[in-house]
């Protein structure tokens, strides 16, 4: 059997709860809802827990989002792809920006494109193939600006890194 990191897992939950609280923090934007705040949790996952704790949370808040009636269906393939990008680009390419640009292009085009049947189909909902491509983009981009202010600072403090046991290093101290 696979050793589960509790202090992962305790952190995903938490993130998973931030998401949930904060989903009331939406935009209406034709059919989607756009959550910034689910974009920049996706972003912490993928970058501090890796892609499949990312995808994880990400599955999790959707489906507790849709459940409590603050989502919609579009909720899951539009963070569960970001989640996805952004945590593998981060594990490949150990740098921020790619972390960021896997959040917008994995939720924008390919959460986008894949929202379209679940739209047509099982929502009812007419709509064009790239209907959901420019409104899942405002709604990333917002998570992603907030996500590289927060996540460059705590990267350089180390935040995350210390409390999941990655590095044995003192936090870095900032003085003015």
């Amino acid at each position: 059997m696979k050793h589960v990191n509790v202090r992962k897992l305790a952190l995903a939950g938490i993130l998973v709860a931030v998401g949930i609280v904060c989903s009331p923090l939406s935009i209406p934007v034709g059919a989607s809802k756009c959550a910034p705040v689910q974009h920049f949790i996706n972003i912490l996952g993928g970058v501090f827990l890796g892609p499949g704790y990312a995808v994880g949370m990400a599955f999790v808040t959707s489906l507790l989002r849709n459940l409590m009636g603050t989502g919609t269906l579009l909720a899951f393939p539009g963070s569960m792809c970001g989640a996805l990008l952004c945590g593998i680009l981060y594990k490949y390419g150990k740098h921020l920006p790619f972390a960021y640009a896997g959040e917008l292009f994995g939720t924008s085009v390919i959460g986008g494109l894949l929202s379209y049947p679940i739209a047509t189909l099982i929502m009812g909902s007419e709509s064009a193939v790239f209907g959901f491509v420019i409104p899942f983009f405002v709604s990333s981009c917002g998570g992603t600006i907030i996500a590289a202010v927060l996540v460059t600072a705590m990267k350089k403090m180390k935040v995350f890194d210390i409390y999941l046991g990655n590095l044995d290093a003192e936090p870095r101290i900032v003085k003015h």
